[in-house]
């Protein structure tokens, strides 16, 4: 990958930090208990009384590097029920070129901001709060705030070994003729510059930036994840598990709710308990 894809002060996290995204586990617990109770409570609660307030402007969701939609399901159900419109990327594997996917989702945005007269939100994980970033930057018309959750966009080189593993196995094929895969220019040519010059501009002075990032985070240097420009907030979580913890979901709902007023107040920055 190109050096300037890792600047000084950054770095991979060591090969023992993977073990700390076993957390996952109970992240998942965290949500199983969280779906029961809120059943629980739904059951006792009378139908008329149900319904959330419901937020004016959608919400799109953007999964990180080799996922897909599907990982970011429950937290789209738990936005969902808070009153939340949200929408999905229509990524069904984030293994592409950065800037063709960044290309496909300001069409989809476009559609989205026409179809309900607002600018949309974005939620993005790890590379999906990446991509998030740059089309922030390009169409502030299109996007009225983000929130990132452990997005090393200050540094997209600094992960984890495994994953540049991930990388060069997707460049290899894309050199075999696979074209649709994340090719070695997107991580080391023109693509990957441009792609990342974009992504370090600056947003537009309505457009606000929630970075979460967690120090136990075991796939990228948390570092990374704050964006000057953005407000920062720290969890206690694991790089994969933030799509999944209910604790990280009150976060993105606050985020959210707070981008969506007139005048933003700053977050706080805070580590769950």
């Amino acid at each position: 990958m190109a050096p300037w894809l890792l600047p000084d002060g950054y770095g991979r996290p060591a090969l023992a930090a993977l073990l700390r995204e076993g957390s996952l586990v109970t992240e998942a617990g965290r949500l199983a208990v969280r779906r029961g109770t809120t059943r629980t409570v739904r059951r006792r609660t009378p139908y008329a009384a149900r319904a959330a307030a419901r937020a004016a402007e959608p919400v799109m969701l953007v999964p990180g590097f080799l996922a897909g939609d599907w990982t970011l399901t429950a937290m789209a159900a738990d936005l969902r029920a808070r009153g939340f419109r949200t929408y999905r990327s229509q990524i069904h594997a984030n293994v592409g070129c950065t800037l063709n996917s960044a290309l496909t989702l300001e069409g989809r945005l476009e559609d989205l901001a026409e179809r309900r007269g607002a600018r949309v939100q974005i939620v993005g994980h790890s590379l999906g709060g990446m991509i998030a970033r740059g089309l922030a930057a390009r169409r502030p018309d299109l996007v009225a705030g983000i929130v990132t959750m452990g997005s090393p966009m200050r540094a997209p080189a600094a992960h984890h070994a495994v994953l540049t593993r991930g990388v060069r196995v997707l460049n290899r094929l894309s050199d075999a003729g696979f074209s649709s895969l994340l090719s070695e220019d997107c991580v080391a040519g023109e693509c990957a510059h441009l792609s990342f010059t974009e992504s370090q501009e600056s947003l537009r002075h309505d457009v606000a930036m929630t970075n979460i990032y967690s120090r136990r985070d075991g796939i990228v240097d948390w570092k990374a994840c704050i964006d000057p420009q953005g407000d920062a907030v720290e969890v206690r979580a694991s790089h994969i598990g933030m799509a999944l913890d209910p604790r990280v979901m009150d976060l993105v709902a606050t985020s959210l709710l707070r981008q969506s007023s007139a005048v933003a107040t700053p977050l706080s920055v805070v580590e769950t308990a």
